[in-house]
């Protein structure tokens, strides 16, 4: 039977499938829910903006992008983005999708923090990053349909959102502070870590060991 909310259709298909049973044995409820709602309010932004992403390669994206929290997916420091885009990029490759599918859903991932380019870039990338966008700050509610929101929402419900999705972060990203760097991350550990002061640009540039 076809899962449908908020006219959105749920792809069925085995990789879909096997992506859900993922974040719900290792992820919390708190990933799992934020991650559906994702996919489906980027679904929802896509055709208000006549955009026409693969709907399996956007819910891959949106299933995996936070995974990077909660999972160590390489022992190399870095950005939990590309920790939860790597293990996206695998997750395909291994079930057979070509290259260019699992470099779409990499950058969608990878880039879904990073302001002001997902929307110049292909549609499951300016879908993942427009659904994170909704469901984490509530840009763009006013343009959804109310009662389509309430309907995501009733599906998969926020709870304490605010507070354990920023606790998530905090959990995610404390052990691997220097990662945060240049990024909307290091707002959190600032916020929430006591202690942590981020570097900048200009500390970088005029500390380096150029002389001039």
């Amino acid at each position: 039977m076809t899962d449908i909310i908020a006219g959105v259709e749920i792809p069925d298909t085995a990789a879909v499938a096997q992506a859900t049973s993922f974040l719900r044995e290792k992820t919390s409820p708190l990933l799992f829910h934020h991650s559906r709602r994702v996919f489906l309010f980027g679904s929802l932004h896509a055709r208000e903006q006549a955009l026409r992403p693969d709907p399996e390669l956007l819910y891959i994206s949106a299933m995996f992008h936070d995974a990077g929290l909660v999972v160590p997916y390489s022992d190399t420091e870095q950005r939990f983005e590309l920790d939860g885009a790597d293990h996206a990029r695998r997750f395909l490759l291994e079930r057979g999708f070509p290259e260019s599918a699992a470099e779409v859903v990499w950058s969608a991932i990878a880039l879904h923090t990073t302001p002001g380019i997902p929307g110049r870039m292909g549609p499951e990338i300016a879908a993942t990053n427009l659904g994170v966008l909704t469901d984490a700050i509530g840009w763009g509610l006013d343009r959804l349909d109310g009662d389509r929101v309430d309907e995501v929402v009733a599906a998969h419900p926020r709870g304490e959102f605010k507070r354990e999705f920023l606790r998530a972060f905090v959990d995610g990203l404390k052990d691997r502070p220097d990662t945060t760097y240049g990024t909307v991350n290091a707002d959190v550990l600032e916020h929430f870590v006591p202690g942590f002061r981020r570097p900048s640009m200009v500390e970088r540039v005029l500390h380096s060991p150029w002389p001039q």
